[in-house]
């Protein structure tokens, strides 16, 4: 495979990755300081799309952290595969495997926005979507470079049954035995005794910890999952980067994709679909939404060769770590606001919405340059 054949097969990908940052970090955050302009019934129901499910459902939103997840699973084939067919050693890369499930690690917390505090008190372990892609992505390229497709597809299944198992006969402490309610189930369970203090919005009052009811994710036993996730994303690199014919691959991303969202929602009759937990259910649903997506945009864009217009895509693409952490950590409201409050006074209620909308501005520009000068942090 030469370089050119390389770049055509992920320019799909560059595409899907900046679609799903452009719309977690700028559309996600003006579409709802549009509502008190529009204010009408249809735009309330539009906004339920960038809405996640309060428990038990799928909204397209719910859509955003599997794609991100699943996306980096399908780099795997294509990064860890010189070392798989024993053209490079593998001490360094599990050097540089480990070095990057630390700063992913790091990065989540910050995220989180408790790291920063420097406030040992409000610091948490385990509670980001980058934490998540951590755990997944090591395991995902273990399995990878130890193991055969087959063998990583048995894996997936495994986990899958194991969670479902665990959560419907397994009870610790009354938590689970098949008890699906956000406060009862034994994911949530497991967080609360093994994590403790250092669990997300837990704290401690008069020696004591407290757990707010409001915060419902899990991470631990969930984590079985989020490899399935990306291990199912290793299963899509896979299969784009073989010697099949594109009209092939198109094929078993449309089969793939449909087989596992009618799978995942006949699990759901009996394991709800709940994504503050990752049940099986849920990971085969959005999986296999994630197929339908990678298989539309490769459709487009290798297939039938329309590349022009993309920049804007991968600007976030191709630089989706950054995008992701830039807008989570920096505040540019105080820029936006410097520049353009002189404006409130005639834009009223659309003065909100404006300053979102700078504040999407400076984070494009800011990857705009980087793209410009080929600038890519990867860990």
């Amino acid at each position: 495979m030469n370089k050119e054949q390389t770049y055509h097969r992920l320019a799909s990908l560059d595409a899907l990755r900046g679609f799903d940052l452009l719309m977690l970090v700028a559309v996600d955050r003006i579409v709802f300081k549009l509502q008190p302009l529009i204010n009408a019934g249809w735009y309330d129901t539009f906004l339920q799309g960038f809405t996640h499910k309060e428990w038990e459902g799928f909204s397209p939103w719910d859509l955003v952290m599997p794609l991100f997840m699943f996306m980096s699973g399908v780099t795997i084939p294509y990064s860890l595969s010189r070392y798989r067919e024993g053209n490079m050693g593998r001490g360094a890369l599990w050097g540089r495997l480990g070095r990057r499930f630390l700063l992913l690690w790091v990065l989540g917390m910050i995220c989180q926005g408790n790291l920063l505090s420097l406030d040992s008190q409000h610091i948490y372990l385990f509670s980001n979507t980058l934490q998540a892609i951590a755990v997944g992505y090591l395991f995902a390229a273990f399995l990878f470079l130890y193991t055969k497709p087959r063998t990583q597809i048995f894996v997936a299944i495994g986990l899958l049954v194991t969670f479902w198992a665990a959560m419907e006969f397994v009870t610790i402490g009354g938590y689970g035995g098949g008890d699906y309610s956000a406060q009862g189930n034994l994911a949530e369970g497991i967080d609360r005794m093994i994590l403790g203090r250092f669990r997300d919005n837990a704290e401690m009052v008069d020696g004591v910890v407290v757990f707010k009811d409001w915060y419902t994710y899990t991470w631990l036993l969930s984590s079985l999952n989020f490899i399935v996730t990306v291990l199912t994303g290793v299963l899509a690199g896979e299969l784009l980067r073989s010697n099949q014919t594109m009209r092939s691959k198109q094929f078993w991303l449309l089969g793939l994709g449909l087989g596992m969202v009618v799978v995942g929602w006949l699990l759901g009759l009996v394991h709800p679909v709940i994504k503050h937990i990752w049940t099986s259910s849920m990971t085969l649903v959005s999986s296999g939404y994630c197929f339908l997506l990678l298989w539309a945009f490769y459709s487009w864009i290798d297939c039938r060769g329309h590349r022009s217009g993309l920049t804007f895509l991968k600007v976030y693409g191709m630089n989706s770590i950054t995008a992701y952490v830039v807008s989570n950590v920096v505040s540019f409201s105080s820029v936006s606001e410097s520049l353009l409050h002189g404006t409130e006074q005639f834009l009223g209620e659309g003065y909100p919405a404006l300053i979102a909308f700078a504040n999407a501005t400076i984070v494009f520009g800011i990857l705009y340059i980087m793209y410009k000068k080929n600038i890519f942090l990867r860990v």
